[in-house]
């Protein structure tokens, strides 16, 4: 069983028991998140899709840690004109493990 899920402005395939680095959601170490912008869910060889969510399915997982990625350099240059601009970044994210895809029947 596995279910579409839309947060952070990206799409995960999320399966349960599965761990998932998101980008950063609210929510303390150890407590339980709530995703219900399931886009489609897949059970056996059944696959119910949303126009554009479902209605009665939500994803619970549990948050295990906060964290940032790896270092992104940010590099501007123009040629002849003396102009660079060195810039780093490392994106926020929150590591979620699945614990449950509850999903009823209309």
């Amino acid at each position: 069983m596995y279910a579409i899920v839309e947060t952070g402005g990206k799409q995960y395939r999320m399966s349960e028991g599965e761990v998932y680095k998101l980008e950063k959601l609210e929510g303390e170490v150890g407590s339980e998140v709530v995703f219900d912008r399931i886009l489609a869910v897949s059970e056996n060889e059944e696959t119910e899709v949303g126009a554009p969510y479902l209605d009665n399915a939500q994803v619970k997982a549990r948050v295990l840690s906060h964290g940032k990625n790896k270092k992104i350099v940010v590099f501007k240059y123009k040629p002849k004109k003396n102009y660079r601009r060195k810039k780093g970044h490392r994106q926020p994210y929150t590591q979620v493990v699945v614990e449950k895809i509850e999903h009823g029947s209309k």
